[in-house]
């Protein structure tokens, strides 16, 4: 196995969902091709034998696995699959230095040393290997299974495209030389300050408190971030969010431009009245052939699909995991 960091793990329960007797549980590490270790909580169906078909979890953008991608991970878990659900690199209780930054490369490359990992153990078919992402790593995703054909089914769960948001603003507001010139202008400038600080600023979580006239988006937001219903110490989101820098890269670096060419099934699925739908939209337009899937949840926004039994479609994942891993 490749050689691992020593990681200060959490090994209580910490988690803001209860935990599932159905399920075994524990905390592992593995390594991505760039040296840096990952945590990561690791379920399985209690009294499984053999080798098992895996699904690795992980997002939303800004999130850590004792959120959204650890219950999804937990619940496909009770239904039949190795999951595990990581910190990408930067965040959490994963490594990596400095904190609080996305790279479009190294957190596609996150995905890929999950894959990695699974592929080595004893109780994973390493032929039988899936990948969930969700909200920006929805996109990550993707951008993962178009580099690796180890990847035989990907679900993107109310994805964002982050290099497009980066690049265009939120629809397409901020889609021009100027705009963009003047985001570019702002990063440099931080950056100049940062190194004379030898510090990196934060930009700061999801809004606290709450402005009365905030987007409907921003108060769903809230409503999982900065509740008991999701918050998380360690989640940037919940708490000061990411370097005032560490997006930077995004904004040139497309994530999505070899979507075309996958050949392993992929499922988008999107609320209806979620502010990010055209994401899934615009992703699905790029996907080709007949390995391709939208599924539009009908009443449902974007956070709805973080946590909402009632929303997220659990029997559809269920079925197309089952079928494509196998």
């Amino acid at each position: 196995m490749m050689k691992t960091e020593n990681l200060e793990l959490v090994q209580e329960w910490d988690k803001v969902f209860p935990r599932d007797e159905r399920v075994e549980h524990c905390k592992v590490t593995f390594a991505n091709r760039y040296g840096i270790t990952l945590a990561a909580d690791l379920y399985k169906p209690k009294g499984a034998e053999g080798k098992l078909a895996a699904i690795a979890v992980s997002g939303p953008f800004g999130a850590v696995k004792e959120q959204s991608s650890g219950l999804y991970a937990q619940e496909m878990a009770a239904r039949g699959f190795l999951t595990m659900a990581f910190d990408p690199s930067f965040t959490g209780e994963s490594g990596g230095e400095p904190r609080r930054v996305a790279s479009p490369d190294i957190n596609t490359e996150d995905f890929c040393a999950a894959v990695d990992y699974l592929s080595c153990r004893d109780d994973v078919d390493a032929s039988a290997i899936g990948i969930i992402g969700i909200c920006g790593w929805g996109g990550m995703a993707i951008n993962a299974a178009a580099l690796d054909p180890r990847i035989k089914a990907t679900a993107a769960m109310t994805m964002y495209d982050m290099s497009r948001v980066a690049r265009e603003g939120y629809f397409g507001s901020a889609d021009s030389k100027e705009a963009r010139d003047e985001q570019r202008a702002a990063w440099a400038a931080q950056r100049t300050a940062d190194y004379a600080a030898g510090t990196y600023e934060r930009g700061g979580g999801v809004v606290d408190p709450l402005p009365e006239d905030a987007p409907y988006f921003v108060k769903d937001y809230h409503a999982y971030y900065k509740t008991p219903r999701g918050y998380h110490e360690r989640s940037g989101n919940s708490t000061d969010g990411w370097n005032v820098t560490g997006t930077i890269s995004l904004i040139n670096q497309p994530i999505l431009s070899m979507a075309g060419e996958i050949d392993a099934p992929v499922l988008l699925v999107h609320g209806e009245k979620a502010h990010s739908r055209y994401f899934s939209e615009g992703a699905f337009e790029l996907l080709q052939g007949d390995n391709k899937e939208l599924m539009i949840i009908p009443g449902t926004s974007h956070v709805d699909l973080y946590d909402n039994f009632d929303a997220i479609p659990f029997g559809k994942l269920e079925s197309f995991f089952g079928e494509n891993l196998k």
